[in-house]
């Protein structure tokens, strides 16, 4: 079967959770980051600028609901039939009281046509009562909760500022998929010191998890961020991909992975006023269309070297 799909995609997971159309409405919430306000760290990660994933409509002097409501207009106009998922993306979205997150979630599940929530967070943020109350949560509703990986490294993990090992990234998971919710995880392929062979151990590691979804990113360079200084100073260090190089490193990962986990996306997009590089020019949708058409003449699959 995989063989034939080439790769297990969101659009056909999303279809058998939902008898409708669904798109994702990003939200920032207001919440900060244990690694910027010193319960963990300062700065936060090397590599994070917030305003390369917030729309327009997504502010903090905005309320959870007029977001929504701004971003179902957004969508709207071209898929008037559209249902949504609330996307607590910004900095760490379990990071609060409890009352004050559940307030937060709860106001958006109010808003006309919204079906689930979709919650970015780390993996040090997940306290037992927060699960107990997305447990009961995700038995009436769709509930996905992401956990940004980045790296099964701890030494990359080190060097970006992460603040947290990847054995807090498993326990996470695991604790979360014990629930029976939905999990997701996000890593970056490129990062400094990560060459293809420690990438591909990487996917092997991850296989042997239980998550539900995975979102690849390629490594970019963003201004204002210490990495952007980084390299500024020591470009030697940094190994930025060509896409065509990338399109061939993502099929290798992908032919490592477990067949069933569902890949989310493979590439990110930032504003082109923030990024430095690699600026490649290629859309989201033009990318996923080059890897497929790869995909093909290499006769690759998803799971096609994976080992149980």
């Amino acid at each position: 079967m995989y063989k034939e799909m080439l790769y297990n995609d969101l659009s056909t997971f999303l279809s058998l959770h939902f008898p409708f159309k669904v798109q994702k409405i990003s939200i920032n919430a207001g919440f900060t980051c244990p690694n910027r306000d010193g319960s963990i760290g300062y700065g936060g990660c090397t590599y994070c600028n917030n305003q390369t994933f917030n729309p327009a409509y997504c502010h903090t002097d905005k309320s959870v609901g007029q977001q929504l409501e701004e971003g179902k207009r957004f969508f709207s106009r071209k898929y008037p039939d559209m249902k949504y998922l609330a996307y607590f993306q910004a900095y760490t979205n379990t990071y609060g009281e409890l009352e004050e997150l559940k307030h937060k979630y709860e106001e958006a599940l109010t808003v006309a046509d919204v079906v689930g929530l979709v919650i970015g967070t780390r993996p040090d943020c997940m306290p037992d009562d927060l699960l107990d109350y997305l447990e009961e949560l995700n038995k009436r509703i769709f509930v996905l909760i992401e956990y940004g990986i980045e790296s099964t490294d701890d030494e990359t993990l080190k060097r970006i500022n992460r603040g947290h090992t990847f054995a807090q990234a498993e326990e996470a998971v695991v604790r979360t998929a014990q629930r029976g919710i939905p999990v997701g995880g996000h890593v970056i392929l490129g990062l400094p010191g990560e060459e293809r062979e420690a990438l591909i151990r990487q996917a092997e590691r991850l296989s042997r998890l239980p998550l539900t979804t995975l979102k690849l990113h390629q490594l970019q360079l963003i201004k204002g961020t210490r990495m952007a200084s980084e390299y500024e100073k020591t470009p030697e260090l940094f190994h930025l991909y060509s896409v065509d190089e990338y399109i061939d490193l993502v099929i290798d990962y992908i032919e490592h992975l477990r067949p069933d986990l569902v890949l989310e996306r493979f590439v990110s997009q930032s504003p082109k006023e923030l990024l430095i590089a690699p600026d490649w020019g290629v859309k989201n949708y033009e990318f996923t269309e080059k890897v497929k058409k790869r995909m093909r003449e290499r006769n690759a699959w998803q799971g096609k070297y994976y080992k149980p």
